[in-house]
């Protein structure tokens, strides 16, 4: 092998390492006449296997960052790259299928379907519906034997878990948690918390997590502060 085979076999090596980039992204927004710098040039690569949680005061772009990650928004300018893609450049039929396929989504308030039963609302973003694996995920979760359960049935804890085998049930490279602890009391936040580590730990899956909590954060094994749009 040459120094240019080489070359190229490290470079696609480290960009294959790297699950999310942002390249000198900005997200402005239009208020009236004034301009709301919601991201102001960040830079950052992410690492396949990284568990980082993202913290700052209100306003500082943390939920607008994880939103991008999620590409559930895209950037005003700069470069987002998801597995070395541009997410930009793909069509909306494309950006939908990534995120189904890549990302799991864990939210502060559950975002659970209150008429819909345990299993059924893990069984909504699958693919291929498959109850038993499904099942599978919940009982991961802690949750044998409530799979017939409406949300209203469960604690916050168990709601939080049900949502958690959802984002995991189609094997994503990446989850995103917006203050997954927000609404659960401490025991309950480092039961979450626990999980969460361990499928970083055991499974290898890429966690970010937007958080004000620092006991949650202490989880992770990177902290990321935000302000004003950009990172400190």
């Amino acid at each position: 092998m040459n120094n240019s085979d080489s070359k190229i076999n490290f470079s696609t090596a480290l960009s294959e390492n790297k699950v999310l980039e942002f390249k000198d992204v900005w997200k402005i927004y239009q208020m009236g006449d004034e301009k709301i710098n919601a991201l102001a040039g960040v830079n950052l690569s992410i690492k396949k296997g990284s568990f980082i949680s993202i913290m700052g005061p209100s306003g500082s772009g943390k939920s607008t960052l994880l939103h991008v990650a999620g590409i559930l928004d895209m950037p005003t300018k700069g470069t987002f790259l998801m597995k070395g893609k541009n997410t930009s450049t793909l069509s909306g039929r494309e950006q939908a299928r990534f995120r189904r396929k890549e990302i799991g989504f864990v939210f502060q308030r559950f975002n659970l379907f209150p008429q819909l039963s345990a299993l059924e609302n893990v069984l909504l973003p699958m693919i291929e519906p498959d109850p038993e694996k499904a099942k599978g995920y919940l009982d991961k979760m802690g949750l044998t034997g409530k799979y017939a359960k409406l949300p209203s049935q469960l604690s916050g804890g168990e709601q939080q878990r049900v949502s958690i085998a959802r984002a995991l049930v189609n094997n994503p490279s990446l989850i995103l948690a917006d203050e997954p602890t927000g609404e659960l009391d401490s025991k309950n936040a480092e039961i979450i918390m626990g999980i969460l580590k361990e499928l970083n730990d055991k499974e290898g899956v890429t966690i970010i997590i937007v958080t004000h909590n620092p006991l949650a954060a202490e989880f992770t094994d990177k902290i990321i502060e935000m302000r004003d749009g950009n990172i400190l």
